[in-house]
């Protein structure tokens, strides 16, 4: 019988505590098998430590993750941590930089479920706090992007779109490129202002003249034959009279049929005009003037940059041009009711000129028949607006980075509704004149007052734009008018009735005088200090608040406490229709004026306010 020593012992123990692990793995392959379907078999052992110092590191990123994902949420921000990004190696750091932050969330809960799976337990408590902190920052993250904070930025504004050839698009440089050729060759060819069918007519005309002129000569040579041929049957005595009288009348026929064909040949000859512009910018490429790249670009937005419908596009603008004689309709006169419908005033944040429309005037029955009433005042009416549209260009610059278009605002408070056929066809008409030979020439068509009615008369015209005009179409309702407006102008150069603080024949204030803004939280007050450091001193203000509705007082405290306060307006209730407040005060010791503003509603409150101060002695 063998004996065991002490050796043997420890063998045995050792091939025990082997074959204890190697079941341990066994059974964790087995679950891997089960949680994923597919038979493997791996010695688990081997990575086991890396698994866990990789999961203890990824468990440390994933708190410092979760930490400033909570206070990005709250924030608002939603950027991606550059925690995520640092890894164990350099692979791993670049790997994750380029990734998402629900990318990189993604990534780790992985991890960690497959490091769940290899150690064979359901989850410690570490991993179920992650968890939790996961889905509040996701929750977070999706009311920040689904109810954003309604706020009005202080100068919010849109910028043309790039005319350097450097900011264009590899595609958009070859259209350019191409035009320019087509309309080089159509100028040194004449055919600029001629489609192909009018110039495959003209020459059809030209040969039909010389067939027409060779079948005379040929019909008279003929008849000249036959009557010679009778002549000398009947009268073979004709006397030589007769014979020279035929004679000069056939030369006069040869002589008739040569002056009508060289005439046709003349109306072949090609007279290049290389002078040929458009708003006084040369049309022809090879000039090098940099505005014409400009008025060409202008044509190929207007058609997607489709090179031959752009060239249609100009080519029939050039047409239209010449057969309404537009070229000189700056020189024309009309009647001074058309002045008050729309007029061309100010500057908008960016240097575009404004165009204000007045369609409201159109609601008095007598004005409105006597702009529209009839065809041909509505005609009248529209060559009227093709000039204000030429008075308007007046003040662009064709340059690359210069003011190329500009403002329209339109105001459709009280104008006639849908049922009025005249202002429906003539709204239509200039609309759709001004979209096929003025493209890309309105940064904005902004619509202020807008009534129901009016979506519905939009959807109706809406067939006879292209998707490009419609994208450049704002809606304002009553209450939100100045609101729009100040997106895109400054309230210094909006008028009065729109909610602005500009005012006809304004001698108080200027554009240059500086414009103040609070904000009044909801159910709060905020108190705007004037101080006024000289005795007998005259101060002048305006305010406006957007959305209104609001207590409204005005009071003058003298700096000596032993003085008493003088109320200059009292307590009042502001509509939602209110408009600017223009208001002054000459004190008779130092002190400050205050403006009081209340704000009880639900909603935050924009107050912007300028004043300026006048001493006695001026």
């Amino acid at each position: 019988m063998a004996t065991i020593t002490e050796t043997d012992g420890k063998h045995v123990e050792q091939n025990l505590s082997k074959d204890v692990e190697n079941k341990d793995v066994t059974v964790a392959n087995e679950k891997v098998v089960e949680e994923n379907g597919e038979p493997k078999k791996e010695d688990v052992r081997e990575n086991d430590g890396v698994v866990t110092e990789n999961t203890k590191n990824v468990a440390e990123e994933v708190k410092e993750v979760v930490k400033k994902e909570e206070n990005g949420a709250e924030k608002g921000d939603v950027s991606p941590s550059p925690t995520v990004e640092r890894s164990s190696s350099k692979k791993e750091s670049n790997f994750l930089s380029h990734l998402k932050v629900h990318e990189k969330k993604a990534l780790v809960k992985l991890r960690m479920k497959i490091e769940e799976v290899i150690r064979g337990k359901a989850g410690t408590e570490n991993t179920k706090k992650v968890y939790e902190r996961l889905e509040k920052t996701d929750e977070a993250e999706k009311k920040a992007v689904s109810s954003p904070p309604p706020t009005i930025e202080k100068s919010s504004s849109f910028r043309e779109e790039s005319n350097f050839s450097s900011d264009l698009k590899e595609s958009e440089k070859n259209a350019l490129s191409q035009l320019r050729m087509k309309v080089e060759e159509a100028i040194h060819g004449n055919t600029l202002l001629k489609g192909k069918k009018e110039k495959i007519e003209s020459q059809a005309n030209a040969t039909s003249l010389e067939k027409e002129s060779k079948d005379k000569e040929k019909q008279e040579e003929s008849d000249n034959n036959v009557k010679e041929e009778k002549a000398e049957n009947n009268d073979a005595k004709e006397s030589k009279e007769s014979k020279q009288d035929t004679e000069e009348k056939k030369k006069l026929t040869e002589e008739a049929a040569k002056e009508s064909t060289p005439v046709a040949v003349e109306e072949e000859k090609v007279i290049v005009d290389e002078d040929i512009a458009l708003w006084g910018v040369p049309l022809l490429p090879s000039k090098a003037d940099t505005a014409t790249d400009v008025i060409l670009l202008k044509f190929l937005r207007a058609r997607e940059f489709k090179v031959n419908e752009a060239f249609e596009m100009l080519r029939n603008t050039l047409r239209w041009r010449k057969e309404n004689n537009i070229d000189s309709i700056l020189n024309e006169n009309f009647d001074a009711d058309f002045e008050s419908l729309a007029y061309i005033n100010g500057v908008d944040r960016q240097g575009h000129p404004v165009c204000y429309n007045n369609f409201g005037l159109l609601g008095d029955h007598e004005m409105y028949n006597k702009i529209l009433g009839t065809q041909e005042k509505r005609e009248k009416f529209l060559r009227w607006r093709i000039q204000l549209m030429e008075k308007g260009i007046q003040n662009l610059d064709f340059k690359p980075g210069g003011v190329c278009s500009i403002l329209q605002i339109t105001d459709l408070k009280d104008s006639p509704g849908p049922s009025k056929k005249e202002f429906r066809l003539a709204a239509r008409q200039v609309i759709v004149t001004l979209q096929d030979n003025y493209p890309e020439f309105a940064a904005k068509n902004v619509f202020i007052n807008v009534p129901f009615w009016y979506y519905a008369f939009s959807a109706l015209l809406s067939p006879f734009l292209t998707q490009r005009t419609r994208s450049k179409f704002v809606f304002a309702r009553p209450a939100r008018v100045s609101e729009t407006l100040f997106k895109y102008i400054a309230a210094e150069e909006v008028f009065v009735h729109n909610g602005g603080l500009k005012q006809e024949n304004e001698s108080e204030f200027s554009t240059e005088d500086p414009v103040r803004e609070v904000f009044v939280k909801a159910g709060s007050k905020e108190n705007i200090e004037i101080p006024i450091l000289e005795a007998g001193t005259t101060l002048i203000w305006d305010v406006i608040i957007l959305g209104w509705e609001v207590n409204y007082r005005e009071e003058f405290l003298p700096s000596d406490e032993g003085s008493y306060g003088l109320i200059i307006q009292r307590d009042r209730k502001l509509g939602v229709q209110e408009g600017s407040i223009r208001n002054s005060f000459k004190n008779n010791e130092p002190g400050k004026v205050v403006i009081i503003v209340e704000n009880s509603s639900f909603k935050k409150k924009r107050v912007l306010y300028r004043y300026k101060t006048k001493n006695s002695s001026s």
